[in-house]
């Protein structure tokens, strides 16, 4: 096991730098210049290359990625200056000639925007799109299974082809195009009848009360993250489910005389439930990344809508910095469904 599990972390550790190449390589294509954003269009120059200078954007392109690699390492070779120490604030281990070798937590850099550091600005959005992506995943969840047992149990019934046809309906539809559809029939239409509004974020700062907590604001956002989960989930509980009940130690049980949903729920849903706990614990790794345009669209203040915003305006730290937090989220995860897939299931082995 604890080979498999460096095995893992390992090949994790091989995507994540794949990640930062690919995205380092993908905003330098982009149209649009960070420094004439930063400094303005009217800035002399002297003070454009003052910027650049001092974002390392002045340098080639191989060397500002390898400086990206050199401040994401834990280990890393620097000069030991009063900046540099306060900037990496690392631990010195032993000198190096005229540097000195370092241990310290991955420098996300600063915003080019507002100069802020970057893991601060992660902190900051990462409870709402933790919280948005957890309801989707409950709501996606608890009614997935829910359906997924009334069409097996259907099977070939009005009910069965109404859930099977409304779960390809829900899969098909792009998260961007649900969510616009969505905010605009319960947000605005049906409002009077909903209490909803179109957009709203976890937390609204009310002119008497002061900052407060909205928990209403998060049904739509995460009614419309959780369709395509839920989709899944329902025609992978169903098929789970079918294969199940054909089993000769279900019909054992019903032989028996057993109560038909201490049958279901003890004996069938049990053995149903790991392709559907995959699938849970992938799409809740996936709806981290789903959530960027939801987000966007309901103004729900998370990482979605912080990287949409830096994309916009050509913030390149934060980009970077969101999108290795969801690829390392995504990479931990695989891993932990892997451990709890062996472990429900005593046919697979770790290798």
């Amino acid at each position: 096991m604890v080979k498999f599990i460096v095995r893992r972390l390992v090949y994790g550790l091989l995507v994540l730098l794949g990640v930062v190449v690919v995205v380092f390589l993908l905003f330098q294509a982009l149209p649009g210049d960070p420094v004439a954003m930063m400094a303005g269009q009217r800035t002399d120059v002297a003070t454009r290359s003052a910027i650049a200078r001092d974002f390392g954007l002045d340098q080639p392109l191989p060397v500002q990625l390898v400086q990206y690699l050199k401040d994401l390492s834990p280990l890393a070779l620097y000069e030991d200056t009063p900046d540099n120490e306060a900037r990496y604030q690392y631990v010195k281990l032993f000198p190096a000639g005229d540097r000195v070798l370092t241990l310290k937590s991955p420098y996300l850099r600063r915003s080019f925007q507002t100069n802020k550091r970057v893991d601060e600005i992660i902190l900051e959005n990462l409870p709402g799109t933790l919280v948005l992506a957890l309801a989707a995943m409950l709501f996606a969840t608890a009614f997935g299974i829910a359906f997924g047992m009334v069409a097996a149990l259907k099977q070939n019934t009005f009910w069965d082809h109404a859930l099977v046809s409304v779960s390809v309906v829900g899969v098909s539809a792009p998260s961007f195009v649900t969510a616009i559809l969505v905010s605009m029939l319960f947000g605005y239409y049906l409002s009077d009848y909903t209490g909803l509004d179109m957009t709203g974020s976890l937390f609204v700062t009310d002119p008497i009360y002061g900052r407060r907590l909205a928990l209403q604001n998060i049904i739509l956002p995460a009614f419309t993250l959780g369709i395509r989960p839920l989709a899944i989930i329902t025609q992978l509980t169903r098929s789970a489910m079918l294969d199940v009940l054909s089993q000769d130690y279900i019909r054992t049980a019903k032989a028996k005389g057993l109560r038909f949903w201490r049958v279901i729920t003890k004996h069938a849903l049990k053995n149903a439930l790991n392709p559907v706990i995959t699938a849970v614990s992938g799409w809740l790794a996936s709806l981290l990344g789903g959530a960027f345009f939801v987000e966007y669209i309901f103004n729900w203040k998370g990482l979605g809508w912080e990287t949409i915003h830096a994309v916009e305006t050509l913030d390149f730290p934060v980009v970077m910095g969101t999108t290795l937090l969801v690829a390392l989220i995504f990479i931990l995860i695989n891993i932990v469904v892997d451990i709890l897939y062996a472990v429900l299931d005593p046919r697979i082995r770790f290798n």
